[in-house]
């Protein structure tokens, strides 16, 4: 049977208190420019990662979006805010079909 030290299970912290000591407790400015960061760059992977699966560059990308490739990079890096009828363009150019939920 394994015995795990509870001194050491005491100073263990979860996510959430992580994130509330690094960048505020959820509600606070500080905490939802973080969490939209977060987001950003999450979209931005998905994208990057069709697009790579599609063996596409950058600049195909762009040039298939009326965008420009520099545009194309801050997005995948999770750089900028992009408005959703960008991301809805570029991902039907990915071939990618994205339904809105409601919470």
């Amino acid at each position: 049977m394994i015995h795990f030290d509870e001194n050491k299970l005491m100073q263990l912290h979860n996510a959430d208190e992580l994130l509330n000591e690094k960048y505020g407790e959820e509600g606070t400015e500080s905490r939802k420019a973080f969490d939209e960061k977060a987001q950003a760059y999450y979209y931005g992977n998905i994208l990057r990662d069709r697009r790579k699966e599609l063996k596409m560059t950058q600049k195909e990308l762009a040039e298939k979006t009326g965008t420009a490739r520099s545009y194309i990079a801050r997005i995948e890096k999770g750089e900028t805010d992009i408005q959703l009828s960008s991301f809805l363009r570029i991902a039907r150019a990915l071939r990618m079909n994205f339904s809105p939920v409601f919470m």
